[in-house]
């Protein structure tokens, strides 16, 4: 069974998709495309984390309900899209693209985390995706909160993302904008200054009118060398 792919939306929400990533930044017209794919960088690594799912991800574009429950996951609805490209501003086109992430609470499903903060049982919080012939790739998800990653230090909220192309693959994080807990965190910082650390770190925006009434959206782009 191959990963969830943007082929499966239906062509309105495709349609939508693409006038709203024709506002990101590496998407751009011929005439300037030499010069911003100049401008383009490798996405910074991250680690993969302690917290990698132990099952099969789940081939699914909406992390917000389980299959087989009626109920919904607890939290602010988002919705994630984006591109992945190579260095050279193309396309990667049928990428492997791994997500995960904790809930609402700070928690993973994972048995390893010790954090005492509530499991939801509507939601798993891990997806496998394909992305698109133009690279798009795009998944509903809950916005996860901060947690505890030691006596004295709590992780900012992120979503891990381990991406895989024909040649070469990244495992990396996406952050949220004014996060109290961005500056200070060592795995964010490693990225390597502000210019990096920007590469990482997303605003929450306000949807289309066609997108879920109170929901949210995140671009986030993602560039490998070679794809």
């Amino acid at each position: 069974m191959a990963p969830h792919s943007i082929r499966d939306f239906g062509r309105r929400e495709i349609l939508r998709m693409s006038a709203v990533l024709a506002g990101s930044r590496v998407v751009v017209s011929p005439k300037h495309a030499i010069a911003e794919a100049a401008a383009l960088q490798r996405t910074p690594d991250q680690i993969l984390g302690p917290f990698y799912p132990l099952l099969e991800l789940p081939r699914t574009s909406d992390l917000t309900r389980v299959p087989g429950r009626s109920g919904r996951a607890e939290g602010q609805v988002i919705n994630v899209m984006g591109r992945v490209l190579n260095l050279a501003g193309e396309p990667v086109r049928n990428a492997k693209v791994e997500v995960w992430q904790a809930n609402t609470h700070g928690r993973y499903t994972h048995p390893s985390d010790p954090n005492p903060a509530p499991l939801d049982p509507n939601f798993e919080g891990s997806a496998l995706l394909a992305t698109d012939s133009e690279g798009r790739y795009r998944f509903k998800t809950i916005k996860p909160t901060a947690y505890p990653a030691g006596p004295n230090r709590m992780r900012p909220a992120h979503i891990h993302f381990q991406v895989s192309g024909r040649q070469d693959k990244i495992a990396t994080q996406m952050y949220f904008e004014n996060d109290p807990y961005n500056n200070t965190d060592p795995f964010l910082n490693s990225a390597g200054g502000t210019e990096r650390t920007e590469l990482l770190v997303k605003k929450l925006l306000d949807p289309s009118p066609d997108f879920e009434p109170d929901s949210k959206m995140v671009i986030f782009d993602m560039v490998l060398y070679k794809g």
